[in-house]
């Protein structure tokens, strides 16, 4: 059987043969012949046929968008149908005549403004890597660092060029000015990459981490570098280089050693209480650009081609250039955060950490990644915040300050107490169990504040869900803990009669969960999120959910105020610890009445141009009223309080006219019908004005609060400016409202136009910010303006 097979077999392989194409001689092809001609495997009974005009004519009947697809050919199929000699997919093909290697010789002798270039173009890789590019298209395309990390080197020394066994001193103006530059530039990318690492960010979403197999000179303390800085710098001023290229090395190196120090002292800050090493880099950023023109371009020492030699499964890609002016003005915002982030390490309080880092995350534009994953380190690690203080700690002061200010339960005593029969011993151990629940959702929060901001309310989304449940843990605790602390309940003064207990740790939960709730809403008018006709139910939620703050920081006053009362003597820390509270409360208060009292008059008067037919909205004609408010409210459905709305209801209260609201509404609103003399939109307006005058006020008085009050020390200054803007926005709101009124009560019988602006997917401010309004991202105010038909002239309200 076996032979029968072999002679089948040898039968069928004499039917085939290998024969040359058609071609001229080898000797008469040119180099393109030779790359695209090849033998074909010819069979007598196998015959070809060029499909490839019939191919073409039955694609070409296909519309744009439209797609043939077998079920059966799969993406593995897809990815395999691939031709190897693509060059979109193919790293190592070569066209015609080029190389595989570059030509670019590492250990030639290069002028001093070519060395100025290369240092120039390697900051503005680095750069372009902290802005989100790999690194195989930043940092990795320089031919020089290549050489010095491929292949891997076992000393510092092993580390330069031309690998010999120690670096050639004869060329210095490269061995040693640009390795030195070079090794420094690798190292403070190492330190950069440790840090983020070790930190919660997304990858290709904020940072890519990617090393593609290349170590970092990871082994090699900083140090060595640091000296190999020193040294060169000496070099050049002994050197016979002219005094301007001097100048413009020598800032470059001082540049590079005081960043490489800056974030090689990490962690460490915490000892040392500052980092005088991003001031000093920051100061000579403005003698870089000053110098630029003495360099000269460096695209030769900068390859696409050692992406060919990256251990990487995505295609070769472009390389990414930035140029030198932006490279600098994100590295100056960038030793600006690292400086100014270490006020943090000021601790005043747990209150006033949130709001150093709510605030420092706000800054437009966004502080770099490095330095939000840096303060995420600052605030918590290796189980310590800000490097000295305990997460239980944090938790404590975070009560006492909010809802037990003095109180038997924050008492650090009771962990001193051995004795199990003392009420004290029990409290610790129930305080104790319920820190170690909440202490990362704390954490947590932090964490979501350092975020990009989109990912930031995606976050919170979450950590609202975990608080909704720590409050219900909460509670079981507070009644367990009733009887260890002898609580007495408040008779309630209606004819129920109820007794009303404290639960001083679910009301902490609560106030917290509230305020995330609130910066959800929020961040998605910054995010532009909502669609215009979705503004006015937003904000009416917002007002919603800043009331019930408002209320439940009163319930929290009423039970503070009289545990102040009924204490029968109080220590000089309890003495402090009451008016801290007090002060926290009151401002909360303030903030919370405020936020309300806007939010609400923002929401009529969307309400009211909503009525009037002002404003247009995109058609959507696959969506409902109904179904956009449950997208809306999505992530605040799985809270069990404050529980969300049905839209029933929530229609009726958002909208103070009787006929339909159009909450929500999906269709696009030109015509101005509206009744000429509307009763209800007067009194709506009226109502607004006064809204918008109790908010100003309000504002007004939280601006003028001293720092300690606020819980703004070591942000003040950012904090101020972010209050300012809401004042301006409240200003803004107020003639917004005048300009309606005065269009309702002659403007429409004299014939004019009111002409609403709502910028882009219902952001008021995006037009307003360019003008350099000062509008707040979380405040849309509308911008009208008065269109006369008679003459066509438009004039600003």
């Amino acid at each position: 059987m076996a032979s029968d097979f072999q002679d089948a077999l040898a039968h069928d392989a004499s039917r085939l043969s290998v024969k040359p194409l058609d071609t001229p001689s080898t000797e008469e092809q040119t180099p393109t012949q030779l790359s695209t001609n090849s033998t074909r495997l010819q069979s007598s009974s196998i015959a070809s046929k060029d499909i490839t005009n019939i191919f073409t004519s039955a694609a070409s009947a296909l519309h744009t968008g439209q797609l043939v697809k077998d079920e059966y050919f799969t993406l593995f199929e897809a990815v395999g149908a691939l031709e190897i000699m693509d060059p979109k997919m193919d790293s190592g093909y070569l066209v015609p005549n080029e190389q595989l290697e570059d030509e670019y010789d590492v250990s030639e002798r290069l002028g001093a403004e070519d060395v100025v270039g290369i240092m120039d173009r390697m900051l503005c890789c680095e750069m372009a890597w902290h802005q989100g590019h790999p690194l195989s298209q930043t940092l990795f395309t320089s031919i020089h660092i290549d050489h010095l990390l491929w292949p891997i080197p076992k000393t510092l020394d092993h580390a330069n060029f031309d690998r010999g066994l120690t670096p050639a001193r004869d060329i210095p103006m490269v061995n040693l000015v640009l390795r030195a530059y070079s090794l420094g530039t690798i190292k403070t990318c190492d330190y950069v990459h440790r840090r983020i690492s070790a930190e919660t960010y997304y990858e290709e979403e904020d940072f890519v981490t990617n090393l593609y197999h290349r170590s970092l000179l990871t082994t090699f303390e900083s140090t060595g570098i640091e000296s190999l800085l020193t040294e060169a710098a000496i070099w050049l001023e002994r050197s016979e280089t002219s005094d301007g290229l001097r100048k413009a090395l020598s800032y470059r190196l001082e540049s590079r050693k005081a960043l490489l120090k800056a974030v090689a002292l990490d962690m460490d800050v915490c000892n040392e209480g500052s980092n005088p090493h991003w001031k000093k880099c920051d100061m000579i950023i403005n003698q870089l650009l000053e110098t630029k023109a003495l360099g000269h371009a460096a695209d030769g020492a900068f390859s696409a081609k050692t992406q060919r030699r990256l251990a990487s499964t995505v295609p070769p890609r472009p390389m990414v250039n930035i140029n030198l002016e932006d490279a600098c003005a994100h590295l100056h915002r960038m030793c600006t955060d690292g400086e100014e982030m270490l006020r943090i390490l000021d601790y005043q309080g747990s209150n006033n950490l949130l709001t150093f880092v709510s605030t420092f995350q706000a800054r437009q534009p966004q502080p770099s990644v490095y330095n939000r994953c840096l303060l995420q380190s600052l605030v918590f690690n290796e189980m310590k915040v800000l490097g000295r203080i305990s997460i239980k700690q944090l938790i404590l002061d975070d009560l006492g300050e909010i809802v037990l200010p003095a109180d038997k339960l924050v008492d650090p005593a009771n962990d001193e107490i051995e004795v199990a029969q003392d009420p004290r011993f029990e409290i610790s151990r129930r305080m104790d169990q319920f820190i170690g629940r909440v202490g990362q959702s704390y954490i947590d929060i932090v964490r979501a504040l350092s975020m990009n901001r989109s990912r930031m309310r995606r976050m919170l989304c979450h950590t609202i869900v975990d608080w909704d449940t720590i409050q219900l843990d909460a509670e079981e605790i507070d009644t367990e803990l009733r009887p260890l602390t002898q609580e007495i309940p408040i008779r309630d003064s209606t004819p129920s009669g109820e007794d009303i207990w404290r639960f001083p740790l679910s009301s902490w939960a609560f106030y917290h969960k509230l305020h995330l709730m609130e910066w959800i809403v929020q961040l998605g008018f910054e995010l532009k999120i909502y669609q215009t006709g979705e503004i006015a139910g937003m904000y009416w939620y917002l007002q919603y959910l800043a009331n019930t703050r408002v209320q439940h920081l009163h319930r929290i006053e009423t039970f503070t105020t009289r545990c102040f009362n009924t204490l029968p003597k109080l220590s000089p820390a309890q003495i402090a610890a009451f008016p801290r509270s007090s002060t926290f409360l009151s401002f909360a208060k303030l903030e919370a009445s405020a936020t309300q009292s806007f939010a609400l008059a923002l929401s009529l008067l969307y309400t009211t141009l909503t009525h009037l037919s002002l404003l247009s909205s995109p058609t959507l004609p696959y969506s409902t009223h109904s179904l956009r408010y449950s997208l809306r409210m999505r992530p605040f459905l799985p809270i069990s309080i404050p529980a969300v709305p049905s839209y029933a209801e929530f229609a009726g209260l958002v909208s103070p006219f009787a006929s339909a609201p159009r909450l929500f509404t999906n269709h696009p609103t030109t015509s101005q019908q509206a009744p000429t003399k509307d009763p209800l939109v007067t009194q709506t307006l009226t109502r607004i004005e006064l809204l918008l005058k109790q908010s100003r006020k309000e504002w007004e008085t939280i601006a003028k609060a001293p720092a300690e009050m606020a819980r703004c020390r070591g942000c003040e200054d950012a904090w101020r400016a972010g209050v300012k803007n809401v004042q301006r926005s409240v200003i803004m709101a107020g003639i917004a409202v005048a300009g309606v009124r005065k269009w309702v009560e002659g403007g429409r019988e004299r014939g004019e136009m009111l002409v609403v602006d709502v910028g882009e997917n219902g952001n008021a401010n995006a037009n307003a910010k360019g003008n350099g309004k000062g509008y707040h991202d979380w405040w849309d105010v509308p911008r009208l303006s008065v269109v006369k038909n008679e003459t066509g002239h438009a004039k600003g309200n």
